[in-house]
């Protein structure tokens, strides 16, 4: 049966002749029922307080407890909120919101949408010996051709083909259940020519996707607005690409996986975008954007696909994932394929499909080379692995379990190759960052090791809801992760998902619960530097389970209100609720990325961008790009990226005071950047240059003014 559309539903409602029974009901348009091909639920055959199955078609009782304890729930994380926050009185609200929500799931308002998984088969452990036969030796070639820290034509082919003939030994040729007969289906009715039917599902998912790419992507160039050192390294390491140096392990700045800076390189060539921020933006930004639909097929599997798009759009929206999207740093690329990685790894333990074992061991091998923080993944999986065979016994369990662990780990590591020798030969330049946060090779512990960590665990739990750190490069700092609505939802899904483990005991609840402060590990293991945890780049795949609970307990709210609804204006208020929640989360999340954020970002960093802009204007007008000087200050502006704003990526502008006599031998004008306190500076150029004048450059940010010295040719 065809879903009907919008314009169905109208028509019936315009037509005075409708027969009884026939009219469209706001469900049908607004998908609450199940659509085609969705996970079924299990419902109970009672629940509770004259709560009945469907069958027996008494509506369920009106669920004021869960609203009122969702609206208690939103007014306790409204008083969290900056700059005055009443913690006292939030404490009290959500324990009482608790209570209430506890006592409406037990109560019967909810119902239950434990999905109901087919047993999967038996696990195949057969492998094509012929393509095992030529990996192996490739493998091995490739491991060796490694060395020297540097990709080569010779090393990049034996990996390629390394890779291939591993996946291809290992890959399942059976189609799975129904994919067959939909692909001949849709293949037969080619021929009949090609029938799109828009829904009314379709155009709320589009719309959501243009809202999401309105958020990704508007403002490019002004949120951030600049640059601080860390762009300036990445930026040269993308620059040591473009010139022919292919590093498999970038040494620069205590050391870096590749993935960014390839990636950039790429946009650089195939977009024209130079060696910018913009460049190094873009591809942080689709980073954070292809995350997303592993949010959203997450969300199907935990729930269901009004599920998946609730976790798709407010994860799209929200702050968090936006601001270490934007950045431009390699923040984003923990979650991207973190993402990937826990989907398949569900999937291939509740279906015993091997392939998805394969696909994220492939997702996990990318990630390594991505961001230090996917490092605690394998951790993750481990986790997810221990948790499953606790609450799954069986032999055929087992095996699948250890087999497709043992095909994850394989395809990982024959994707890891590159970085595996590298470790083994710069272990310490390797584990350099990882090990100056967990260890003591830059300072020792600031007290007991223990209680640091669980001090550590605490603050990263809490952060959601309280305080997402003091780091003013990625964070609007002290302030919640989380906007006010998605707090409040990911507070009642908690509660919502371990009172559905104790009932069920389905280990994929318990998995989701504990993968996420697994998830936050990076930042939780930063034993030597507390100061830095909780922070939202190093725990940036934890929003991943986050948003997927906060998906499904909007999804159970409003369908509980719409289900228990006996009137069509009642009906009508789950969805005005459930657009007023989205409303407010979109203008929540658009304040503190695009102003709170912004502005924060700006006042922070050092404006490059407007000396590099007076530099780029002296070099196309009266002087030249060597005729500008920079002099460097403490804790003032980082020189490399004056020359990348001024369009001179390859430049460093900074000329110290004891160097400015080396200036007498350059004929024409000259042009020197000081900072207003360096008076030993402006002494000294003028006492070299008594023809020069100041002048000086007003900031559109207070307190970021700096002095410009022209010196005139000396023929004028």
């Amino acid at each position: 049966m065809e879903e009907p559309s919008v314009l169905d539903y109208v028509k019936s409602r315009l037509n005075p002749y409708r027969k009884k029974g026939s009219e469209l009901s706001i469900r049908d348009i607004f998908g609450f029922e199940a659509a085609a091909g969705e996970i079924e639920e299990s419902r109970p055959e009672h629940t509770g307080e004259g709560n009945l199955t469907p069958s027996t078609g008494v509506h369920q009782p009106w669920p004021w407890r869960s609203m009122t304890g969702w609206g208690i729930a939103i007014v306790a994380q409204s008083l969290l909120e900056p700059p005055r926050s009443y913690v006292e009185w939030a404490v009290g609200l959500y324990l009482v919101s608790a209570i209430m929500m506890v006592w409406s799931i037990f109560s019967g308002e909810l119902e239950d949408s434990k999905s109901q998984v087919s047993p999967g088969g038996e696990p195949s452990l057969s492998v094509n010996s012929a393509m095992i036969y030529i990996g192996i030796p490739l493998i091995l070639l490739a491991f060796l051709a490694f060395g020297g820290n540097r990709f080569t034509s010779v090393n990049l082919f034996l990996w390629s083909a390394a890779i291939l003939f591993s996946i291809l030994a290992l890959w399942e040729k059976q189609l799975r259940k129904g994919s067959g007969n939909r692909l001949y289906g849709w293949i037969s009715q080619f021929g009949q020519g090609i029938h799109i039917r828009i829904t009314s599902w379709q155009i709320l998912f589009f719309a959501g996707i243009l809202v999401i790419g309105f958020f990704r992507f508007y403002n490019l160039n002004g949120v951030p607005g600049e640059m601080f050192s860390d762009h300036a390294e990445k930026l040269l390491d993308v620059s040591d690409i473009l010139q022919g140096d292919y590093p498999i392990f970038f040494t620069r700045n205590t050391g870096r996986e590749a993935f960014q800076m390839y990636l950039t390189a790429f946009i650089v060539k195939f977009f024209g975008t130079g060696l910018t921020f913009t460049s190094l933006k873009l591809g942080t930004i689709l980073a954070g954007l292809f995350t997303l639909p592993y949010i959203y097929l997450l969300g199907k599997e935990v729930g269901n696909q009004r599920v998946g798009l609730i976790a798709l759009f407010l994860a799209g929206i929200a702050y968090w994932p936006n601001v270490i999207s934007r950045v431009g740093l390699r923040f984003p690329l923990y979650p991207l394929f973190a993402a990937p990685t826990l989907y398949y790894l569900i999937r291939g333990l509740r279906y015993s499909h091997r392939n998805d074992f394969l696909l994220a061991g492939i997702a996990m091998g990318l990630g390594l080379h991505g961001y230090s923080s996917m490092r605690i993944v394998p951790l993750v999986i481990i986790l997810g692995v221990i948790i499953y065979l606790i609450h799954n016994r069986q032999k055929k369990d087992l095996v699948n379990a250890f087999s497709g662990l043992v095909v994850l780990t394989f395809i990982a590591l024959v994707i890891f190759l590159p970085l595996l020798r590298y470790f083994l030969e710069q272990p310490e330049m390797f584990n350099y960052r990882l090990l100056s946060r967990l260890g003591t090779s830059e300072v020792n512990y600031p007290g007991p090791v223990l209680s640091i960590f669980f001090d550590n665990l605490w603050k990263a739990w809490l952060m959601p809801f309280w305080k997402n750190g003091n780091i003013w490069v990625h964070s609007v700092t002290d302030r919640p992760a989380l906007s006010v609505i998605p707090a409040a939802a990911y507070f009642f899904g908690l509660l919502y998902v371990f009172i559905r483990y104790i009932k069920y005991r389905d280990w994929l609840d318990l998995f989701l619960l504990l993968s996420i402060p697994a998830l936050m590990l990076p930042s939780i293991l930063s034993l030597a530097f507390p100061a830095e945890n909780p922070s939202l780049n190093r725990t940036g795949a934890a929003y991943i389970p986050i948003f997927v609970i906060i998906g499904l307990a909007l999804e159970r709210f409003l369908s509980g209100i719409y289900r228990s609804a006996q009137s069509l204006s009642r009906k009508w208020a789950a969805i005005i609720i459930g657009i007023v929640f989205l409303v407010i989360s979109l203008v929540q999340d658009y304040s503190l990325v695009f102003d709170k954020y912004r502005w924060q970002f700006l006042n922070s960093a050092w404006n490059t961008s407007e000396i590099g802009l007076v530099i780029r204007s002296f070099a196309d007008s009266v002087g030249g790009k060597d005729q500008a000087f920079v002099v460097p200050f403490p804790h003032w502006v980082d020189t490399r990226l004056v020359g990348i704003n001024a369009g001179y990526p390859q430049k460093d502008y900074a000329l110290w005071p004891d160097s400015f006599e080396s200036t007498t031998t350059i004929s024409g004008p000259k042009l020197f950047i000081i900072k207003p306190e360096d008076q030993e500076a402006v002494r000294k150029i003028q006492g070299l240059y008594p023809e020069g004048f100041f002048e000086k450059y007003n900031s559109a940010l207070a307190g970021k003014e700096f002095l410009i010295y022209f010196i005139p040719p000396l023929d004028e």
